[in-house]
């Protein structure tokens, strides 16, 4: 049986979002986020339940939490690109900051709301680094006001996009500790719990990798699994076919012009393919971003 990738949010949360883990979770949010907002402790809000995979085997598994200071994280890997996904990423922020309020209460109440979107494609090609942190900011200073808000973007592949690359090449790359995750999530292939370099010999790092080498699905988890490793693999497929048409058709009519049709289409193809296999109208609203009666016009 092939190994299991982390990458896959089934397996991703798995490991990070089950209580017997939360010394893992901790650890990567604590990699990810500034000194101000350091976790000791947390709960987890929505830990892994296996159930959820009988009725919805495509849904999005984000892992929530609230830390020992009341402050909320939303944890996401995100494999595949998708049209508008920064748009879904602040919603989900939304919810995460005010589903904190409770009837009668206060807005003082409110609790800083951190996301964390781990992405397995390039959503930022203006910019190097891999690791982005967005705020509200005023136009001219630069002055964080609303200091509630706050988005954090770990694009994997600009930390390795090369399968050739050996462990003294991560090695090199590894200078802290989400340096050190990012190398797990990316190349876990070439990690061995009982063999870590230095660099890279740490405890929760050593749990994880003995976590995934040991991961065994049900019957259930398994079907689930290659269902969204599947879905991926189409889906990045569709994608790239919908953008080399869009740029061919762009050559004549305009390359954005073209690249957004193509989108579009890839849309409809993937909508019609989800249609055919009974899913809701409301989740294949969510995972495509077409409005829900571009959806039942395509059922009808």
């Amino acid at each position: 049986m092939p190994s299991i990738s982390p990458r896959v949010d089934i397996a991703f949360k798995k490991i990070f979002g089950v209580e017997e883990n939360k010394d893992l979770l901790i650890s990567l949010i604590n990699s990810v986020v500034g000194s101000e907002d350091q976790v000791a402790d947390i709960i987890l809000l929505n830990p892994y339940n296996p159930k959820n995979f009988r009725n919805d085997k495509l849904s999005i598994l984000d892992i929530k939490a609230t830390g020992n200071d009341g402050k909320r994280f939303n944890i996401e890997i995100q494999i595949s690109d998708e049209a508008d996904y920064d748009k879904r990423a602040l919603y989900y922020w939304a919810k995460l900051y005010t589903e904190q309020l409770k009837v009668a209460e206060d807005y003082s109440t409110l609790s800083k709301a951190i996301g964390i979107h781990i992405l397995n494609f390039t959503s930022i090609p203006e910019v190097e680094k891999y690791h982005n942190v967005f705020h509200i900011t005023e136009k001219d200073s630069g002055l964080i006001y609303f200091k509630d808000l706050e988005l954090h973007t770990i694009e994997l592949k600009k930390f390795a996009d090369n399968p050739k690359e050996e462990l003294t090449d991560i090695i090199a790359k590894v200078k802290n500790s989400l340096d050190m995750w990012v190398a797990f999530l990316t190349r876990y292939d070439l990690l061995k719990a009982e063999s870590l370099p230095a660099t890279l010999n740490n405890k929760n790092l050593k749990k994880a990798i003995e976590v995934l080498d040991v991961m065994n699905f049900s019957s259930e988890e398994r079907e689930a699994y290659e269902d969204h490793l599947k879905w991926l693999r189409v889906e990045a497929n569709t994608l790239k076919k919908a953008e080399a048409k869009g740029k061919a058709e762009g050559l004549e009519e305009g390359e954005a012009k073209g690249l957004e049709k193509g989108k579009t289409e890839e849309k409809v193809t993937i909508a019609t393919k989800m249609l055919s296999r009974n899913h809701s109208i409301e989740d294949i609203s969510e995972l495509t971003n077409l409005s829900v009666e571009e959806i039942i016009k395509l059922k009808n």
